[in-house]
């Protein structure tokens, strides 16, 4: 009896380590096999391979250092992607002196909001000390920001991306709080997307799981992958990496298998593993 058991966990454990996912995300770093989705996902047996979505061009860069120069002017700094907060990180490479030699540290007197992990470590790597990283989205960081009671103060900053949601704007609003948004990066869809999932299709088959990492991603992949999965979508499991995609992937049609609970690579295989241990 008991080796059966054994047999059959064995025969659980070559499933699961053959089991391939999908994430349709841009690589936190350059290198794709260090990025920490796929190393956690690989931790749990998982063939995990990543497809860039998204291409990002950066803008206003001079208008942006201009507003970071006055911090006088603002009530704090929100950052919403880690690209919002490259393009800080871009502006101050000619402005170095400036910022260490006193702008850092009159922000650093002033409230910076993130949304998670990975926003949050960029922020850190520019010198700022953030709060909100666990909230998670943006609606909850509104409410973060809201509670505390700062409306009809000076205006918080927020650089953004040129698809940002107005979920965060419009809740500031209502509570009365002043948000200055300046657009500091454009999104579009990754001309290798077609060709990139076309490959994997080919080469790798249907994967067992699909990620979404943005409603931007839901909108630029899903009909391909539709057309290369055909009549075999129905046996993928398609995640988000967190509510606001989830939201996006019902309105065109998808069963959203798994949320994970916060948007953290340890997170999203768990919600995985949960999933995939059902079947």
């Amino acid at each position: 009896m008991a080796g059966v058991r054994e047999r059959e966990a064995l025969q659980c454990l070559d499933s699961s380590s053959i089991m391939k996912v999908l994430l349709l995300k841009d690589p936190r770093s350059g290198d794709i096999a260090s990025d920490p989705y796929v190393t956690a996902l690989s931790s749990y047996g998982y063939q995990a391979t990543l497809i860039p979505v998204l291409s990002f061009k950066f803008v206003s860069l001079e208008h942006l250092f201009d507003k970071l120069s006055h911090p006088e002017n603002y009530e704090g700094l929100i950052f919403t992607s880690p690209r919002a907060v490259e393009a800080v990180r871009l502006c101050l490479e000619d402005n170095k002196e400036a910022w260490e030699h006193s702008l850092k540290d009159k922000w650093n007197c002033k409230c910076i909001y993130v949304v998670g992990k990975a926003t949050a470590a960029l922020v850190d790597e520019l010198g700022l000390s953030s709060e909100g990283e666990a909230s998670g989205n943006a609606e909850k960081l509104a409410d973060l920001i809201c509670s505390k009671q700062i409306s009809n103060s000076a205006p918080i900053l927020f650089p953004c991306g040129s698809l940002k949601r107005e979920v965060l704007p419009k809740r500031l609003q209502e509570k009365n709080v002043p948000l200055e948004s300046i657009t500091v990066y454009q999104t579009a869809q990754h001309p290798d997307i077609r060709s990139s999932l076309t490959l994997y299709f080919t080469e790798e088959g249907i994967p067992g799981s699909i990620v979404f990492f943005s409603p931007s991603g839901v909108k630029f992949c899903l009909k391909v992958i539709q057309e290369l999965a055909n009549d075999q979508v129905d046996q993928i499991k398609f995640a988000a990496i967190g509510s606001t995609t989830a939201e996006a992937m019902v309105e065109e049609g998808l069963i959203v298998s798994c949320t994970a609970k916060k948007p953290t690579p340890q997170d999203l295989a768990e919600g995985l593993e949960s999933i995939h241990r059902q079947l």
